[in-house]
């Protein structure tokens, strides 16, 4: 095989029409949340302080939100990304690798802010060793985020910056180019979202600020690399 088609042949796998194509993209994603998680994880058990919020100090908490944050936050993105697969698959692979580069640096970023929860008492000091590793391997299952309560009682500093608000952020950067549907659905689910993961407390403001500073940098930056998917002007 000569080195002129070995490019051709693995750009084809990785974002050509077939289904192998997504399976890829999809696994890549997974394991990026995968490793964040672990990040995450790593330092929970370091004692940390809570900020002032002045956003937060303003709103109430509402707990049957927080209590299904989660399901909210699949209801307003998974119909986007499909709808989005569906029109436009090399966006929607773009889309996906993008992603897990989001996911990356936001477990990375947790580690170097080491900020406190914000809501509610730092319960997680102290936590290393074995205890991550048992907690990791359930929160790397999704059944255990939907239908337990691991996330919530483990994930209590991975604060900056937001995955709800990013993930959702990022998919509105590639419908918005798409038909005016997919934009506005996208932008109404993420819109919901940042108010979700408000009314819940589950982050800072300035994780939500953050979390649009970094993606939009991030996929600024993979457009100007030429990537598959829509290009920034």
């Amino acid at each position: 095989m000569s080195e002129a088609a070995a490019p051709s042949r693995v750009s084809k796998l990785l974002w050509g029409p077939g289904w192998t194509a997504v399976a890829l993209a999809l696994a890549w994603r997974y394991a990026c949340h995968a490793a964040m998680i672990l990040l995450s994880l790593l330092t929970e058990g370091r004692l940390a302080p809570a900020l002032p919020d002045l956003v937060l100090d303003r709103l109430p908490r509402v707990s049957w939100i927080a209590d299904h944050n989660y399901w909210l936050w699949l209801l307003c993105y998974i119909p986007v990304a499909l709808w989005l697969c569906r029109r436009n698959r090399s966006a929607f692979l773009s889309f996906l690798y993008l992603g897990g580069i989001v996911s990356l640096a936001r477990g990375l970023c947790v580690g170097l802010t080491g900020l406190g929860p914000a809501d509610g008492p730092d319960v997680n000091a102290g936590l290393h060793g074995a205890a991550i590793l048992h907690v990791w391997l359930t929160l790397v299952n999704p059944f255990a985020t939907l239908f337990g309560n691991a996330a919530q009682v483990y994930l209590t500093k991975d604060l900056f910056f937001s995955g709800h608000v990013s993930s959702t952020f990022l998919l509105w950067l590639y419908c918005r180019r798409e038909t005016p549907w997919l934009r506005r659905a996208a932008a109404l689910g993420h819109w919901a979202i940042v108010a979700v993961v408000m009314l819940s407390h589950l982050h800072y403001t300035v994780d939500v600020v953050g979390a649009w500073a970094v993606t939009y940098s991030l996929w600024a930056l993979w457009g100007r690399a030429g990537r598959p998917g829509p290009q920034i002007p």
